[in-house]
């Protein structure tokens, strides 16, 4: 397992420096809205709706936003069925499944340890 930066950058290059797209992709993934809406997506798919209502406080302005800059970054697909009215529904691609295995265990973590981190503060 990887645990530092220097050892990224190892095996890697010079990752996550200014103008790299590393940093580009972490903006996208890690945003407060990017995690919330990536994690209502690994209980499977959804419905613009239903996503609106699993990410309690997202205006549909962002939502919206989150979701095309997500799908532009291949992580979440985007299926639209010609119907009236229409049925559009949103699904985590492998490359978003990918990224959840690893992202999970550090949502678990903050689930765990928001309470006691945010009563220290």
């Amino acid at each position: 397992m990887v645990v530092s930066l220097a050892e990224i950058r190892e095996t890697s290059g010079e990752v996550f420096t200014d103008g790299c797209p590393t940093r580009v992709v972490l903006d996208h993934i890690m945003s407060k809205w990017g995690v919330l809406v990536l994690l209502a997506l690994t209980d499977g798919t959804h419905r613009w709706g239903e996503l609106r209502r699993e990410v309690q406080g997202i205006s549909e302005k962002m939502l919206a936003s989150t979701l095309r800059t997500l799908e532009a970054d291949g992580i979440v697909a985007r299926t639209s069925y010609p119907e009236v009215p229409p049925r559009v529904e949103y699904a985590l691609t492998e490359l978003g499944r990918e990224l959840m295995d690893h992202m999970l265990p550090l949502v678990q973590w903050v689930a765990l340890r928001a309470d006691g981190i945010v009563r220290e503060a």
